[in-house]
């Protein structure tokens, strides 16, 4: 993954002056010693306006983009908070519990400290990353800092972003017409280009020496069953070193990229292919590539990959399962109902290390429809993904720019079924709880459009606080039946 940020985590021990700066320097070793991953322990502990300043620019000298800030004993309310104001990354905020030492001299009253903390932060419009319950021993304080890991490379990710964009968002598809206000709220940047622009860079590359040696990775990753047109990979390779190109030459001063592009209708007959096993491979190294310009799906897909440091997919939310194939294949394996089951399809952009054995490089079925000859041998539009996404744990999700400019997203957590499609595409059976009601009060209510970022895991723990500390105020997920939704008719 190579488009994805490495945190490195500094810890920094807070002390108000009238407690023994003993508790917090003693509590910070312990600390250190109770996590098992990497730490940098500053030697600063902070009392003063100066003393924040000594250690801030300490743990920048050491390299340090997230912050852990520790309040060992009650801890000096101006200092500690201006921590958050002076450090350029994700700064989280824990205190220390009592246990360590006699309730006289040996008590820090962290629990109380930790309120004027928050109350500092909200006073000072700054963002502070505070865990469900705050305040631990040194072993709890290490677990909040492992489940902190990666909600601060997403945080890190999302600053350092630009996504690129190719060709102009489709006329009657509107799941790509969100407005870019909340982009640029997020601090994200972002360029908008023409798919000539991006066909007259893709010429320039024409017998590209790298040519070869991407066909030879291609071939090796499809493996003989799925290389169905080898005469094609010259052709997608050079697209391949195109994007990878423009992504070196365009990102600026920004550290990492999505991208989102077009595939129909000019680019099949322009390119002389789809786009698709191109755009799954580079998910693969962490730069999601989203389709039909969705630029609020490749966000989406970027801050999948940064919480789950793995590759992630786009897809729709798609079609149901038939009812014949719930009762023969599901029902009675499964604890999940007709209306928990969807299939979640998108034309081959899926990465072939999270799709099923038998998948291959094939002609996308739509497309040949409506762009060649009816009882034609597909020609352009070949260059798809193909086969059934593989089973295991998912979590489908979504950040979303509404119609008013307001961000707003919803995660689900749930599965793909060991049960063959017998469609076509990139496609899995996905089972999720309580998928119809959701479906209904969250997607169709809030108007959700169809496209949906795929994480392979359950990552909703993660999800929920990356935007939880984006600002996102709005956060759905799918409710068990006991928490009816806001417009859910409690008589039907």
């Amino acid at each position: 993954m190579t488009n994805i940020p490495v945190v490195k985590l500094g810890l920094i021990a807070v002390s108000r002056d009238c407690f023994p700066i003993r508790l917090s320097e003693m509590r910070r070793m312990n600390i250190k010693k109770a996590y098992e991953g990497e730490l940098y322990e500053c030697p600063v502990t902070v009392e003063n306006e100066l003393d924040m300043l000594r250690a801030v620019d300490d743990v920048k000298e050491k390299g340090c983009n997230a912050l852990v800030v520790f309040l060992g004993n009650f801890g000096p309310e101006t200092p500690e908070t201006l921590i958050a104001e002076k450090f350029d990354g994700p700064c989280m905020f824990v205190a220390a519990a009592e246990g360590d030492g006699d309730l006289i001299n040996g008590r820090g009253d962290a629990f109380c400290g930790m309120l004027n903390c928050s109350y500092n932060l909200g006073m000072r419009h700054l963002k502070g990353y505070i865990p469900e319950y705050p305040v631990g021993t040194a072993e709890d304080i290490a677990g909040m800092i492992e489940d902190f890991i990666p909600v601060a490379r997403a945080v890190l990710g999302v600053k350092g972003l630009k996504i690129i964009t190719f060709g102009p968002r489709p006329q009657d598809f509107f799941a790509c017409n969100a407005p870019i206000k909340g982009l640029y709220e997020l601090g994200i940047e972002i360029e908008e280009n023409s798919e000539l622009d991006l066909l007259v860079s893709y010429r320039e590359h024409k017998d590209d020496p790298r040519i070869e040696d991407v066909c030879k990775d291609m071939a090796d990753e499809l493996g003989m069953e799925g290389n169905n047109y080898p005469e094609l990979l010259p052709r997608m390779a050079q697209f391949e070193l195109t994007l990878l190109d423009w992504i070196e030459n365009h990102k600026g001063a920004r550290k990492y990229v999505a991208l989102a592009d077009k595939c129909w209708p000019a680019f099949p007959k322009e390119f002389g292919f789809e786009p698709c096993f191109v755009n799954s491979r580079l998910a693969t190294r962490g730069i999601p590539v989203a389709c039909e310009v969705d630029i609020y799906g490749a966000l989406s897909e970027y801050i999948g990959a940064c919480i789950s440091n793995d590759a992630v997919t786009l897809l729709d939310i798609n079609n149901s399962v038939p009812k014949s194939m719930w009762e023969s294949e599901i029902k009675d394996r499964f604890p999940y109902s007709l209306t928990d089951t969807f299939m979640g399809f998108h034309c081959g952009n899926t990465p072939s290390c999270k799709m099923c054995s038998d998948r291959a490089v094939k002609f996308q079925l739509i497309q040949h429809r409506l762009l060649e000859p009816e009882g034609s041998e597909p020609d352009f539009t070949r260059g798809t993904l193909e086969g059934d996404i593989a089973p295991g744990e998912i979590t489908f999700f979504r950040l979303q720019c509404d119609s008013e400019g307001n961000l707003r997203s919803y995660i689900a957590e749930g599965e793909v079924l060991p049960v063959r499609t017998t469609s076509f595409g990139g496609i899995g059976v996905f089972a999720i709880s309580e998928m119809g009601r959701f479906y209904r009060h969250v997607l169709i209510e809030k108007r959700y459009p169809h496209h949906g970022a795929v994480a392979f895991g359950h990552h909703g723990k993660f999800l929920f606080e990356v935007f939880k500390f984006l600002g996102v105020k709005d956060i759905s997920y799918n409710q068990p039946k006991a928490l009816p939704y806001p417009t859910e008719n409690p008589w039907a």
